[in-house]
């Protein structure tokens, strides 16, 4: 809600999680403006916020618990977004890059790094299928202990 109230802090934060300079985002739409609010004894509390950003479709979700099959859930959303992007009569061309953000309360992935960021690429040879398809996970339990000032991404992922 703190987000959708204030559409400046999310486009910061969604600039970092992107990796983008705040200044490269020229139009940035919030879709979803209306979010009802949760009730504290919830199990488990889930943000979805589906935004435009420079032509991109970005959808960001917060998962606290682990209730199994994440990736495939994400996949879901992603193909949810990706396909309700074209018009009757609009090119394959046309459609958006759409970007799945995750930042999740569990380990999901057996690697060290918090950041992991997906494509659809050859399996033998690391080609790139398409660009219009990316999956970032932000991983919260394997973020470092020693989080300085001028790191802006990691103190935003360490308020989650």
């Amino acid at each position: 809600m703190l987000f959708v109230k204030y559409p400046e802090l999310l486009k910061e934060l969604v600039a970092e999680l992107l990796g983008i300079p705040m200044d490269s985002i020229k139009t940035f739409t919030i879709k979803n403006p209306e979010m009802l609010p949760e009730n504290l004894g919830d199990k488990f509390c889930r943000l979805d916020i589906n935004m435009t950003v420079n032509g991109q479709q970005v959808d960001l979700e917060v998962q606290v618990s682990n209730e199994g099959d994440y990736p495939e859930r994400v996949m879901y959303y992603w193909a949810r977004e990706f396909s309700s992007a074209l018009l009757t009569g609009q090119g394959y061309s046309e459609l958006p890059r759409t970007i799945i953000i995750s930042i999740i309360d569990f380990v999901q992935f057996d690697c060290v790094e918090y950041h992991s960021f997906f494509q659809p690429l050859e399996a033998a040879r690391h080609t790139l299928l398409s660009d219009k398809m990316g999956f970032h996970f932000f991983e919260l339990p394997k973020l470092p202990d020693d989080i300085t000032q001028k790191d802006m991404l990691l103190l935003w992922l360490s308020l989650f």
